[in-house]
């Protein structure tokens, strides 16, 4: 069922919508111009295309991982050898407290 209601358009946007449809068509553009912008507007559309990038992305995350992962392994690596060598020079800077080796 339709109904003929009035609206008020910039001028601009009925030369707009005058250009793009065929004469006598401005309501069936109107109607398509709006489901269309509901339709990719909507906060169920945006959900759907948030699904669809999850799923089509879905392996992205892996491969960057992936990409990554010998860069990660790389600084893991320095900052383990360097809490080492840290212990060492500790180690060895260290000065024994017991009573025989405080001299009096």
């Amino acid at each position: 069922m339709a109904k003929r209601i009035n609206i008020i358009l910039a001028d601009t946007t009925l030369k707009t919508i005058d250009r793009l449809s065929r004469r006598g068509q401005r309501s069936r553009f109107i109607e398509r111009a709006v489901q269309h912008y509901v339709a990719t507007n909507s906060p169920q559309a945006l959900q759907e295309r948030l699904k669809q990038a999850a799923l089509r992305d879905r392996d992205l995350d892996l491969e960057i991982a992936g990409d990554w992962s010998a860069v990660d392994q790389e600084q893991w690596q320095r900052l383990e050898n360097s809490v080492e060598r840290r212990q060492r020079i500790g180690r060895k800077e260290a000065k024994s407290t017991s009573r025989r080796s405080i001299r009096r």
